[in-house]
């Protein structure tokens, strides 16, 4: 399995929304990628700022700093894009599923990650669907597409149903952490589950679920064989 079993040296490519939105659905599992060798691309979609009253562009110019530096924590390339925050639903969809063909068609990725259609954010749903789209089996093939969770979003809305479990113990989890410290203005704090401690305790649980310490869990979109 590429996601979990022998961990092959493979192109991987995850895509979000918002800044951290892939590290905290896959975070954890892309650096165990990256430190088995594999080339690890991260593509957000979004400004993940200018919804918010009083932002501008330099919180802008300042979010896409931070994905630059918690990419490479994980070992990982970073790619931002400009989409409007919390409005996906204002662009062409079109658009939007060209732009991740274009990173799809340049990548060659054997993996790829992304959000569950299920989320409670309009923008997440988007993703999904747009991700889906441009993975479709045909052009360039990618062979194993998943599904992550998102704090504060998977489970306000239709829960993930994990049908892959990567264990993250040690240090993917701990380059998860140290990558999610790079959004400072993200975080929140206990009982938020996008809290460091909520975070933590997700990972342990998705562990206990599959029998190991901890884990980050995902649904099995498409896996060629």
């Amino acid at each position: 399995m590429h996601a979990a079993g022998s961990w092959p040296s493979v192109r991987v490519l995850a895509v979000g929304a918002h800044p951290d939105d892939v590290e905290l659905g896959a975070g954890a599992t892309l650096a165990k990628h990256a430190a088995a060798g594999s080339e690890v691309f991260i593509l957000v979609l979004g400004t993940g700022a200018l919804s918010r009253k009083g932002a501008s562009a330099a919180d802008v110019a300042e979010l896409k700093g931070q994905c630059m530096e918690s990419a490479a924590i994980l070992g990982a390339q970073a790619h931002v894009l400009a989409f409007p925050d919390q409005q996906f639903d204002t662009v062409s969809l079109l658009e939007i599923i060209r732009m991740i063909e274009e990173v799809v068609m340049t990548t060659r990725p054997d993996v790829v990650y992304t959000h569950h259609a299920g989320d409670l954010n309009v923008d997440h749903r988007l993703t999904a669907l747009a991700v889906r789209t441009a993975c479709r089996p045909v052009g360039q093939r990618v062979p194993d597409l998943f599904a992550f969770e998102v704090p504060s979003s998977t489970e306000w809305g239709e829960p993930l149903r994990p049908s892959l479990f990567v264990d993250v113990t040690g240090e993917p989890l701990t380059k998860k952490m140290a990558a999610l410290t790079c959004f400072a203005g993200e975080m929140r704090s206990l009982p938020h589950p996008r809290s460091p401690d909520a975070i933590a305790a997700l990972a342990r649980w998705r562990g206990a679920t599959a029998g190991v310490e901890t884990a980050e869990a995902f649904e099995v979109l498409r896996e060629i064989r």
